[in-house]
């Protein structure tokens, strides 16, 4: 059963204004999820990059300071060395060789790997993101088809 509705040409052109005011948010709406997720993908990718940088710059810091370590404690042991006497030097041999039969027999890994860390989070934050969008995609497809079943049922 439809009803002709006579409308003045002045309110159809309201309508059709507000129709196309409220459809032109949600467009706004859908184009602002897909560039952000847009956006977020190019942080994520932007943070890999930094973040394998970061792990070769600390890699050769590293390097570095374990190198200047090994130097300084080498000038140090021979210095002192040189300040004994044969005999104490030989004590001081035995006492060393005893400390590191000790720690031989306690080795300990301290060592924990970042990326073990690291990926587990990247991940779960490109899921997060996948989530939103999809969520606003849904949101936008639900304004849309309720806009269009108000605008049939005016018609109506």
């Amino acid at each position: 059963m439809s009803e002709n509705k006579t409308q003045t040409p002045g309110i159809d052109a309201i309508t059709d204004g507000l129709k196309n005011v409220f459809l032109a948010g949600i467009g706004a709406i859908s184009l602002g999820a897909e560039k952000s997720k847009e956006i977020a993908e190019t942080l994520v990718k932007q943070g890999e990059s930094t973040f394998e940088q970061s792990k070769e710059l600390n890699s050769e810091l590293q390097r570095k300071v374990v190198d200047a370590s090994t130097t300084a404690r080498e000038t140090a042991v021979e210095v002192a060395m040189k300040a004994m006497s044969p005999e104490q030097r030989a004590a001081f041999a035995e006492k060393v060789a005893a400390i590191a039969e000790k720690q031989n027999a306690q080795a300990v890994e301290v060592e924990a790997e970042v990326e073990d860390v690291i990926e587990p989070v990247a991940e779960a934050a490109a899921e997060a993101v996948d989530a939103a969008a999809e969520a606003a995609d849904e949101a936008v497809d639900a304004v849309a088809e309720a806009v269009n079943a108000d605008g049939e049922g005016a018609q109506s």
